[in-house]
Formats: structure tokens, C-alpha cells, sequence
């Protein structure tokens, strides 16, 4: 099991590696719609970096004020941030080792945020990014927990499925078989579809939540 300290590594060379992406984006790349509903690239990219844009007092002030919902809170401030992407770029870079996790978490969290948004942003894009295993498999640990329902995964959505990663020797739950890389089940479990390499009869399932 990885460290905390370990954790936090990974996540600052999650954001080098989105960063020197970023910066090689054009105008129309930016506005691109990425695999979160309703987001475009830029969208993504904001959402990464405003909570390393600010001090934690001023981020822990401004949480009270949508009453500690992440969800709304980070769907509300990405809107409001008004950074070019070079600016975007270059704060993921200079914060990467900023260590800002939801409360009540820890790097996990922000662990799961910056692999995952990658691939939001990456996939449409057309743009290869390989998760690895060193990355998914704590993030599938922590999808299938408890904790993970709030805010990452919605609550029933994993039940009755059983999990196959096969490139990681992993698997979980109990039912209708998903199988696939792990990027894909990562994917899959937030509520992403259309992804490459899965197979089994519980997609059905998934796409009808």
C-alpha cells in the first residue's frame, strides 16, 4: 500500500504532466467538451488549479460558504476563474506539491481528481495518457470504499457488478461481470461511458443507471 508521502509524489507529477500538456494546447483544444458532462477542457483545467491558487484559510472560508459541498463548489469557482490556459498551465506546474485534499480525506482524493481529469480532458483530445498501475491501484481501492461515495462515486452505482481489471490482477464486487483496463473500469465506476476495452455483461446495466 502506498504512502501518504508516496501519494503525494504521484500527484505532483500528475500535474507536471497535465501541465506541459496544457501548454501545447490551442484556443479551439481548450473549449474542446471533455468526458465531464457539461465541462470543456478549460473547465477541467480551472477546476485543477483554483483551490492551489488560493491560501487554505481563504479555501476552508470559501468551502463554508457553499457549506463544504465540493461538488458545487467546484463546479461554481472553475466558472469564475478567469486564468488563460498558459496562466492554468503554469500554476498546476508551481503548485504541484501544494497539499490541498478535500476534508476528511487525504492525497487519495486529490490523487483520484488530477488522474481522472486527466483523462477527461485527454481522451477527447486524442491525446495518449497511460494511468499506471501505481496510480490505479490505489484509486480502485478507494472507489470501492465507503468514503468514495462522497462526492466520487454515486451511491448504488457499483452493486451488483463485479469489477475486472485484468492488466492489474484485480477484481471486486459480486454480479454482472465489467472487465477491462483500469483506466476504463476507473472511468466507468465515476459514470464515464463509451470507453475503449470493456467487456461483460454488466455494461448494460452500468448504462442504464
Amino acid at each position: 500500500m502506498a504512502t501518504n508521502a508516496q501519494l503525494w509524489a504521484m500527484i505532483a507529477g500528475e500535474r507536471v504532466g497535465l501541465a506541459d500538456i496544457f501548454d501545447g494546447l490551442s484556443a479551439s483544444q481548450w473549449q474542446t467538451p471533455s468526458l465531464c458532462e457539461g465541462w470543456t477542457v478549460r473547465d477541467v483545467a480551472a477546476h485543477l488549479v483554483t483551490p492551489l491558487s488560493q491560501s487554505l484559510p481563504r479555501l476552508v472560508l470559501t468551502l463554508a460558504s457553499y457549506r463544504f459541498d465540493f461538488d458545487r463548489y467546484s463546479f461554481t469557482e472553475a466558472r469564475k476563474n478567469t486564468m488563460t490556459g498558459a496562466r492554468l498551465a503554469a500554476v498546476l506546474r508551481a503548485k504541484k506539491d501544494h497539499r490541498f485534499a478535500p476534508p476528511g480525506f487525504g492525497p487519495i482524493a486529490p490523487l483520484t481528481d488530477v488522474v481522472v481529469h486527466g483523462q477527461d480532458v485527454c481522451i477527447p483530445l486524442g491525446i495518449e495518457r497511460e494511468v499506471a498501475p501505481d496510480r490505479a491501484l490505489p484509486i480502485l481501492d478507494f472507489l470501492v470504499s465507503a468514503k468514495a461515495t462522497r462526492g466520487f462515486v454515486q451511491r448504488g452505482r457499483l452493486d451488483g457488478v463485479t469489477w475486472v481489471c485484468p492488466d492489474l490482477e484485480w477484481s471486486f464486487g459480486e454480479g454482472a461481470v465489467v472487465e477491462g483496463p483500469a483506466r476504463s473500469v476507473i472511468l466507468m465506476m465515476l459514470g464515464r461511458h463509451e470507453l475503449a476495452g470493456l467487456t461483460g455483461d454488466g455494461l448494460e446495466l452500468l448504462h442504464g443507471r
